[in-house]
C-alpha cells in the first residue's frame, strides 16, 4: 500500500466529537495526481466515495454530530453543518467540486431509527479522474495542523462464519407472502422487505480491505464508507453540480449468466418482465414526483436501459434536471428520500409495512449516504450493497422490491445474490 499524504494527529488528545462552536481552520491544494485513492487511507475508520477511480476519501474527524431521530434529521444536519461552514476559515486553492470544507454523511432509512451522522474530516483526499487531485485539512483554530504519520497496516479478516438475521430464510419468504396477500388486497402496490444476515471473523473487520475488494470488483459502483457502514451502491439518489441535478433510478434485477449467450437470454427476460418494469416504474415515479418541483426543467429517460454490473443486472433510469431555487445535495437527498426504490408506493404505506414485517431496525442501510461541500455540491447515493461494522461483526442487508406478482422463492434468491458483493468482499483472498 502507498503511503498516505498524511493524518491529523491532536496534540492535546481531545477526540473528535460534536462541534462546539469553535472555528475550523480549511486548507485545500493540489496535489500530485495519487493514482488510488484507497490505498492512501492511513487508517482503518475510513470515509470513502469513490466510483471508477475517482472521488473523495477521508479520515480523521475535525467535528461530528450524530443526530436526533426523526423527520427533520435532514434538517438539522444541514444548519448544523451551515453553522460549521460559517465559523471556518477557508483558503481553498484547488477550488473543484468537493475541495474546501466537505462532510460525509449517513442517514438512517426510516425518520425514527437513531444513528444518522455528518462528520468532517480532519484531512480530504480527492481526485476528479483526469489529472486533477487535490488535498484538505482541516483542523480547529489554534491545533497544530498536521502531520504524516505511520500508516496502520491492513489486516485481513481471516475465516468468516455467518448467523441467521433477524429473520432467518424460511421467515422471510413468510414475510414475502404477507406482502403480496396486502398487495393483492390493495392495501399498496409495491414495497421493498429487506433482511439481514451477520458475519463473525478472527480479527477485527478493516474497512480499507472491504474497500479495496468492492473498487476492484464493482468500479462502476459508488464503493462507500462512513462511520463503519461500508458497501458498493449502484444507485445515485442525487448529485449536485451547481444548478445541474440528476439521479440515477434502479429497480428491477436478474442475475449474470454464467455464458454470453445465458446472460444475453437473462437480459431480455428483465427487459421484458411486466413484473420488473412495473416495480420500475414506481421507483422512478416516486423520484420524479419528489423533485420535478424543485426543477425549472427536468428530463426523465422515456424507457429503462439494461445496467450491468459484476453479479446482477439492473433496470436503470437516468433523471437530469436544472433547479429552479438553490438546494443544497444534502437538502435534495432529503427531499427524495425514500424513494420506491427502497420503501414502495405509497411511501407512508409501505413504511408501515416494513415495519411490521422485517422485524428489525435497518439502521442506515437503504437511507441517503454521500457528501455534501461548502458550496451545496455533492453526490448522494443509497446505502445498498453494504454492511456495518462492529470489530469482528459486521451485519450485512439486502432487499427486494415486492408487488403482485411477486414469488417469495424468487425473490430470497434475489436477495442472496444480492448480499453476494459484502459476502464475497469479507471472504475472497488477496
Amino acid at each position: 500500500m502507498a503511503e498516505p499524504y498524511g493524518n491529523y494527529h491532536a496534540t492535546d488528545g481531545r477526540p473528535g466529537g460534536d462541534y462546539g462552536g469553535e472555528h475550523l481552520v480549511v486548507r485545500s491544494v493540489p496535489v500530485p495526481d495519487p493514482g488510488d485513492l484507497i490505498g492512501r487511507l492511513p487508517e482503518p475508520a475510513a470515509l470513502a466515495w469513490i466510483r471508477h477511480g475517482a472521488g473523495l476519501t477521508g479520515w480523521g474527524e475535525a467535528t461530528r454530530v450524530t443526530l436526533p431521530s426523526g423527520p427533520d434529521r435532514f434538517a438539522v444536519g444541514e444548519k448544523w453543518l451551515r453553522e460549521v461552514i460559517e465559523n471556518a476559515d477557508v483558503q481553498d486553492e484547488a477550488r473543484r467540486r468537493g475541495s474546501g470544507l466537505v462532510a460525509f454523511g449517513s442517514f438512517t432509512f426510516d425518520d425514527w431509527s437513531e444513528g444518522s451522522v455528518l462528520i468532517v474530516p480532519r484531512a480530504v483526499l480527492g481526485r476528479d479522474g483526469t489529472g486533477n487531485a487535490w488535498l484538505t485539512t482541516i483542523t480547529p483554530d489554534g491545533e497544530a495542523a498536521w502531520h504524516t504519520a505511520p500508516q496502520a497496516p491492513l489486516l485481513a479478516p481471516g475465516h468468516i462464519r455467518w448467523h441467521d438475521g433477524s429473520l432467518s430464510a424460511p421467515e422471510w419468504e413468510q414475510a414475502v407472502s404477507a406482502a403480496v396477500r396486502r398487495i393483492i388486497r390493495g392495501d399498496l402496490r409495491k414495497v421493498v422487505l429487506a433482511r439481514d444476515i451477520y458475519a463473525s471473523a478472527d480479527e477485527p473487520i478493516d474497512a480499507r480491505v472491504l474497500l479495496r475488494r468492492l473498487a476492484d470488483r464493482y468500479p462502476g459502483c459508488f464503493t462507500f464508507a462512513c462511520a463503519g457502514l461500508v458497501g458498493a451502491t449502484p444507485e445515485l439518489l442525487v448529485r449536485r453540480n451547481g444548478r445541474k441535478v440528476s439521479a440515477l433510478v434502479l429497480a428491477g434485477t436478474m442475475p449474470r449468466g454464467a455464458t454470453a449467450a445465458e446472460d444475453a437470454e437473462l437480459a431480455a427476460t428483465l427487459l421484458g418482465s411486466a413484473k420488473d418494469n412495473e416495480e420500475h416504474g414506481y421507483a422512478v415515479t416516486s423520484l420524479t414526483d419528489a423533485i420535478e418541483p424543485l426543477c425549472q426543467a427536468l428530463r426523465v429517460a422515456p424507457r429503462p436501459e439494461l445496467l450491468r454490473f459484476a453479479n446482477v443486472q439492473h433496470l436503470g433510469t437516468w433523471v437530469h434536471g436544472t433547479l429552479a431555487t438553490d438546494h443544497s445535495a444534502l437538502a435534495l437527498s432529503a427531499a427524495l428520500h425514500p424513494t420506491a426504490a427502497v420503501g414502495g408506493t405509497p411511501t407512508d404505506t409501505a413504511v408501515e409495512l416494513i415495519r411490521e414485517l422485517e422485524n428489525m431496525d435497518r439502521e442506515r442501510y437503504a437511507g441517503p449516504i454521500g457528501w455534501v461541500d461548502a458550496d451545496g455540491n455533492g453526490e448522494w447515493g443509497i446505502a445498498l450493497r453494504c454492511a456495518q461494522l462492529t470489530g469482528e461483526r459486521a451485519r450485512l442487508f439486502a432487499g427486494c422490491g415486492i408487488v403482485a406478482a411477486s414469488d417469495p422463492a424468487a425473490e430470497l434468491a434475489e436477495a442472496q445474490v444480492k448480499f453476494r458483493p459484502m459476502q464475497t468482499a469479507l471472504e475472497q483472498g488477496d
